[in-house]
């Protein structure tokens, strides 16, 4: 299984936590998912994810002025999306436990 797949599933709520921190722009987004490890991260994985986040109602956006050339479109988490990103760190730590558990358990038998 390619890592990306198991990417994927996780994206939307790793997107969502570092918007919880403070609203941010997308390259800016790019960058911190890459030094946090998701070195695979490009533009067009991140860009739809947030269309989609936003279409949801998980994130609100807004053009601010760049000190460094065009307007930035900057994206901040709404209540909807802080409640969306609790039920994924409930669902995370569940799974994460069971996945665990089953290559703990694997692993002492071989």
């Amino acid at each position: 299984m390619k890592q990306t797949q198991l990417i994927k599933g996780v994206l939307e709520g790793c997107v969502l936590a570092i918007i919880a921190d403070h609203e941010i722009y997308g390259y800016e987004l790019i960058q911190a998912l890459r030094a946090a490890g998701f070195d695979s991260i490009v533009g067009g994985t991140l860009y739809p994810l947030l269309v989609k986040l936003e279409k949801h109602g998980a994130l609100t956006s807004q053009f601010k002025a760049s000190p460094a050339g065009p307007q930035r479109k900057y994206y901040a988490i709404t209540p909807q999306g802080l409640q969306t990103l609790a039920t994924f760190n409930l669902q995370w730590f569940q799974l994460k436990e069971h996945v665990d558990h089953i290559l703990t358990r694997r692993s002492h038998h071989e």
